[in-house]
């Protein structure tokens, strides 16, 4: 993680230093024999608190040069971004509950802890619980295989967001394709996921979301690359310190419209949910899972809400770029205020048909982000 090095030996060894400092005043016992000079059973003089932790600085240093600090900063971030994600689910559950229940003159989750906030622990609780079902006529290598790589282009996308000026796991140069690359790799995993089922329904589902797919990747991409452009960058880092000045979505407002409702159409959300429709296909390529594994999915489907509009703020909103309050705290504003957006569309839009679907990709969004980027070009050689 883009921290200092000097950051993480210290803290590390402040908190060794401290367990080291009670242990030995648990243990210590005079000498049979010796006089008071003697601190501890087996002789010598007392070290002081700052021997010691010199003493602790210099052992973790040995230690993480042989291991290498930017591997223990990166394994440090990957079990800070699994921690995100699980917490921000919960988050995004409770709140989607409750956005959805406002928009209806109802109270939504209030009895499991103050505010309903426990609820959806409470719901993680029942599905775990539950039993896992596995349909006879299903094409077992898939059906397991499909909710367990449905997750990993989402945790993969969170290593190159920068979420502060000083708090990324990774600043790779070419982060952009990097997002761009494994976020797309999640259709996979639904096609698997129809395919393994061996239900109509599911099929149905996965084919729809391939066609939704490729149709919205197009606009997305082209919108971004008016960004890079720009920003003269594929670092997410340099995109955002590209936009101290202005954000690029008042310099880029066409981008910014294309690239966040192709976001909201990869996210399989309304008014772009035809992958799932229950009307038509039941619950579409989740028809044949229960328990964790339909868990699973939900999880990586709220986890890709944060991550596209983590993107928006990234690209368009920059980033965490804010007066006063520290750079992580406006980076989440901005997106959750971006997920509510998304939200409150859920009940706002009815669902178009497939049709529609394509022919606004196809026929709009695709040539007003053409237009869009060679116009971009042309002002910029100006």
């Amino acid at each position: 993680m883009a921290f200092t090095s000097g950051l993480m030996p210290g803290v590390l060894c402040r908190l060794v230093s401290l367990m080291g400092i009670q242990r030995a005043s648990a243990s210590r016992v005079p000498a049979c024999g010796c006089g008071g000079s003697d601190g501890f059973a087996g002789g010598g003089g007392d070290a002081s608190p700052f021997d010691r932790e010199t003493a602790m600085t210099e052992t973790i240093n040995s230690i993480a040069n042989v291991i290498g600090w930017e591997t223990i900063r990166t394994v440090v971030g990957l079990v800070g971004v699994l921690v995100v994600v699980v917490v921000n689910a919960l988050v995004l559950t409770w709140a989607e509950r409750k956005v959805s229940a406002h928009m209806q003159r109802r109270i939504g989750p209030k009895e499991v802890g103050p505010f309903g906030l426990l609820q959806p622990i409470a719901d993680t609780v029942k599905l775990l619980a539950k039993e896992l079902l596995t349909p006879q006529n299903v094409e077992k290598p898939l059906y397991y295989l499909a909710p367990v790589i449905v997750f990993i282009p989402v945790l993969v996308s969170f290593v190159v967001i920068p979420f502060d000026a000083r708090l990324q796991v990774k600043d790779i140069n070419v982060g952009l394709l990097v997002i761009l690359a494994f976020s797309s790799l999640s259709v996979f995993s639904i096609l698997i996921a129809g395919l393994g089922s061996n239900n109509k329904f599911s099929l149905i589902g996965s084919v729809r979301s391939i066609a939704q797919n490729i149709a919205y990747e197009i606009p997305l991409l082209l919108s971004l690359l008016s960004v890079v452009f720009m920003a003269n960058s594929l670092s997410l880092r340099d995109i955002v310190e590209a936009q101290k000045g202005v954000w690029y979505v008042f310099s880029q407002p066409i981008a910014f419209l294309v690239f966040f409702i192709a976001s909201v159409a990869e996210t399989n959300r309304t008014p772009f949910d035809l992958p799932e429709a229950e009307s038509e296909l039941v619950a579409g390529f989740h028809t044949e899972y229960s328990g964790m594994r339909f868990a699973l999915f939900f999880l990586a489907e709220y986890t890709n809400v944060f991550i596209v509009c983590a993107m928006t703020t990234t690209f368009f909103l920059g980033g965490y770029q804010g007066p006063i309050l520290p750079g992580i705290v406006w980076f989440f504003v901005k997106t959750y205020l971006l997920v509510f957006v998304i939200l409150w569309f859920r009940w706002t839009f009815p669902r178009v048909r497939f049709d529609q679907l394509l022919n606004f990709s196809w026929k709009l969004l695709i040539p007003v982000s053409f237009l869009n980027l060679i116009v971009t070009g042309g002002l910029l050689k100006l």
